[in-house]
């Protein structure tokens, strides 16, 4: 078995896969890529048994064959190459051995039967999502997803798919956010639960591409293809909670203003804030915007102003700022609405300007009681 390839095409590939390989390994051979050869197409997969990748190469060989070689070891050496050609040989005692315009390297491999084989989804229903669209809703959501252990449904980005369009929801319980498309449209109504993993892999390399994403999903497992990528993993074993029942409907009290403005002065403000529970509080009344923060054990406090575009009832919300401010991040647009009922009520943050025809994001941050 023996193949030529590029070392920075190759190198590409591999830090790609090596995202799913995890740190500790209860099997050892998961610690390898698999590499399968057949003739002039080079498929090297890695997998950490609940998320499998593979990536498909085009190189110069005429023969087949497969083999799990040592991944850490591959990434390091393939790092040190200026561009060049590699000429990768498996001799006859146990080892690959890679040639290269300076030199020779042999590195130690195992047999390709003893790797996992990729789960192959029986029967799956499928939805084509452009890429670009895929990788929006991924950095719009994840976010928001929660790391409780305890409540697994919670800790990855809910997927609804409907002949009306795409719905993606993520939430922790303490903030929540939606992202719907009404120009992407499925052919039959499906959910399912994806785990955060498989999803951050999926969002570094959808940027890059203008590809459509062939989603196929079962009961149990999602397998997402595009380019010369195959990604399958287990889904979130549950039932999501009911998100639609959580945000308010009626909100009269409707706060407009600039977005990187807000952003700075939370932010300043959050500086002064109890470090345990990071409160801010916002007080409203008029066109007048008060956020301030106070530290009462170590006498630590400021206070803002700011001009804002209100229509409501003078009120006093208050809001863990860690939470404002990864909300107000992830938002693009240049101004953002603020709407609330009362104080003990959720509030919820729209982006006024910025989005795309058919595209609507709504997040939703739980208030925490102000200690007058």
């Amino acid at each position: 078995m023996k193949f030529i390839v590029s070392s920075s095409y190759l190198l590409k590939q591999l830090q790609v896969l090596g995202s799913v390989i995890n740190s500790s390994n209860t099997l050892p051979i998961l610690d390898n890529f698999l590499f399968e050869l057949d003739n002039n197409q080079l498929r090297v997969s890695a997998s950490d048994l609940e998320t499998t990748m593979s990536s498909t190469l085009e190189i110069d060989s005429t023969s087949q064959g497969s083999v799990a070689v040592p991944a850490k070891l591959l990434l390091e050496i393939l790092k040190t190459f200026p561009e060049q050609p590699l000429t990768f040989t498996v001799e006859d005692n146990n080892t690959i051995e890679i040639s290269s315009n300076s030199g020779k390297y042999a590195l130690a491999y195992a047999p390709g039967e003893e790797f996992p084989k990729a789960v192959v989804l029986e029967e799956p229903s499928s939805t084509l999502v452009p890429a670009e669209v895929l990788a929006t809703a991924i950095s719009k959501t994840i976010f928001a997803a929660g790391n409780d252990d305890l409540r697994p449904v919670m800790s990855g980005v809910f997927f609804q798919f409907s002949t009306e369009g795409l719905i993606f929801v993520a939430t922790d319980a303490h903030k929540l956010v939606k992202y719907a498309r009404t120009d992407v449209k499925a052919s039959q109504a499906a959910d399912f639960i994806m785990p955060k993993k498989p999803l951050n892999i999926l969002k570094g390399i959808l940027g890059t591409s203008d590809a459509e994403v062939k989603i196929e999903y079962n009961d149990s497992n999602a397998t997402f293809s595009f380019d010369n990528y195959t990604l399958t993993c287990r889904l979130i074993d549950g039932k999501y909670p009911n998100y639609e029942a959580v945000i308010p409907k009626e909100n009269p009290n409707k706060l407009v203003m600039d977005r990187s403005q807000f952003l700075s002065s939370v932010r300043r403000v959050a500086i002064f804030a109890n470090k345990t529970t990071h409160q801010i509080r916002l007080k409203i009344a008029g066109a007048e915007l008060n956020i301030s923060a106070e530290d009462i054990d170590y006498s630590n406090k400021a206070e803002e102003r700011l001009t804002c575009d209100y229509q409501g009832d003078d009120m006093q919300i208050g809001f863990n700022s860690r939470f404002l401010t990864e909300m107000l991040t992830n938002l693009q647009s240049d101004e953002i609405q603020l709407e609330m009922s009362l104080p003990n009520r959720a509030g919820i943050l729209t982006p006024v300007d910025g989005l795309d025809e058919g595209e609507t994001v709504t997040m939703l941050v739980m208030p925490v009681m102000l200690n007058n």
